[in-house]
């Protein structure tokens, strides 16, 4: 429920939510730890128009004073004086001389945000792979290594995602336990990222929510808010997540478990995965990658509580092409034979993703819906009720074409959402993408990485010491 409407602070201040205390002083801190240099009045900006929240820059003072975020909160804060602002701020700058960028990452919390500690944008590089067979010659020609050349600022858009999504993961490795919230570890891992990556959209931020599908859920579950699922000693994860910069989205998961039963499930899936990203590059179909994939995990078996089972790729999740801004960009990537013949090509982004299965091996649509995304291809289409017209511009303004979920939603003070969200679907404008589930009983396994198809050789953007 909205807080309640305090008439002293109406003044010069929005028109839209009224946070509470609370939510007011998380969006200050959020703000100010990707932005160090906003003062009260570019904080304030923020909140009133990038939010459209109702708060007065009174009340934002008063919270950013009682919480230390303002360094003359005592004396007299000449960004309120009524002079030029962005001078004084810059004059305060001055006194202060440069800053120095960090050298390295704080541990066991990251806290450092990743283009602080590469501040010329010349990020890791990921796993470079050769070409082979008829494309060998790429790696040595002039021409294509100029054409490249040309293109490195996709490249550093792209790794720079890559870093912060190795950086957050590691820390999500860390904090993932049994008797830990599911709710808990989404949020502080999306929390995360947004502090590594200095969110600010569309320029940067995640790509799409935390997928945290528990056994024999493969893909697409993250908690609704109010969930109370705990992460438990024999459960098997797969926690998925993405980052962008300028739409550049790495898309990259992994499968989380304490139980050293599942460890055969596990290496098949990774053991898939390794074999899709060697098979993949230009002029590759499609087909052979799934076979070859297919080939790889099903030679496995797994024992669990005495009974063994064959590792199954499930036949009816792919990986994908992305272009920037959407996630699924057309092609797919099967982890089965049989599939497309159309052939990657240069200069391509791929999601090469793969999942193995203790059940069937097919999955299907259950449970309750989180994820939601705005068809990419939507025109403009009328819409009549007034709450799905409102939840459109709240979409656009905060998440264009990338997925979303409810808590985010609830984040941003939505309310009462539900309806005018089903409606969105109904009309083509929004695609609801409800958790795709094997058998209850069984157990699932998922790894992913992100690629790139440079001209010269093939480049793993998220491929770290870890996977």
């Amino acid at each position: 429920a909205a807080g309640q409407v305090i008439m002293s602070e109406a003044n010069n201040a929005g028109t839209g939510y009224l946070p509470t205390a609370e939510e007011l002083i998380e969006a200050i801190k959020e703000l100010k730890a990707a932005n160090p240099e906003f003062g009260i009045k570019k904080v304030w900006t923020n909140l009133k128009e990038g939010k459209g929240w109702q708060v007065s820059e009174k009340r934002v003072k008063s919270a950013m004073q009682e919480h230390g975020l303002i360094e003359n909160s005592g004396g007299n804060n000449n960004e309120n004086k009524g002079g030029n602002t962005d001078q004084q701020e810059g004059e305060g700058k001055k006194k202060k001389g440069k800053a120095v960028a960090p050298k390295e990452q704080t541990w066991p919390v990251p806290s450092v945000p990743i283009m602080d500690l590469f501040p010329n944008g010349d990020f890791p590089e990921g796993e470079i792979q050769e070409y082979q067979g008829l494309n060998a010659y790429r790696s040595t020609s002039a021409e294509l290594k100029e054409q490249e050349r040309l293109e490195s600022h996709i490249y550093q858009e792209a790794r720079e995602g890559a870093e912060v999504h190795r950086t957050a993961r590691k820390y999500l490795q860390s904090i993932a336990k049994p008797g830990e919230l599911m709710i808990d570890l989404c949020e502080k891992l999306e929390d995360k990222v947004r502090e590594l990556i200095k969110d600010k959209f569309p320029e940067r931020g995640i790509a799409f929510p935390t997928g945290c599908s528990i056994n024999h859920v493969a893909a697409h579950w993250t908690p609704n808010g109010g969930d109370k699922t705990v992460l438990q000693y024999d459960d098997i994860v797969k926690f998925d997540f993405g980052t962008h910069v300028n739409g550049r989205i790495i898309d990259c998961a992994f499968t989380h478990y304490f139980n050293p039963r599942y460890d055969p499930l596990a290496q098949a899936v990774k053991e898939a995965t390794n074999t899709g990203i060697k098979e993949a590059g230009i002029d590759v179909r499609l087909c052979d990658i799934g076979e070859a994939i297919q080939e790889v995990m099903e030679s496995y078996e797994v024992e669990i509580d005495g009974k063994v089972y064959p590792v199954k790729a499930i036949r009816n999740l792919n990986g994908h092409s992305i272009n920037p801004y959407q996630i699924h960009a057309g092609k797919s990537v099967p982890i089965v034979k049989g599939g497309d013949a159309t052939k990657m090509e240069e200069g391509e982004f791929y999601a090469i993703e793969t999942f193995g299965s203790t059940g069937k091996g097919i999955v299907h649509e259950d449970l309750e819906c989180s994820h939601y995304m705005k068809n990419f291809d939507a025109g403009h289409i009328p819409l009549r009720m007034a709450k799905a017209k409102e939840l459109l511009g709240v979409i656009d303004r905060n998440f264009g074409t990338l997925a979303f979920c409810r808590r985010y939603l609830d984040r941003l003070g939505c309310r009462q959402y539900l309806l005018g969200l089903k409606n969105l679907c109904d009309v083509g404008l929004v695609e609801a993408y409800p958790p795709l589930v094997d058998v209850k009983g069984s157990y699932t396994a998922q790894y992913e990485h992100t690629l790139v198809l440079r001209p010269t050789r093939k480049e793993v953007l998220s491929r770290g010491d870890d996977y």
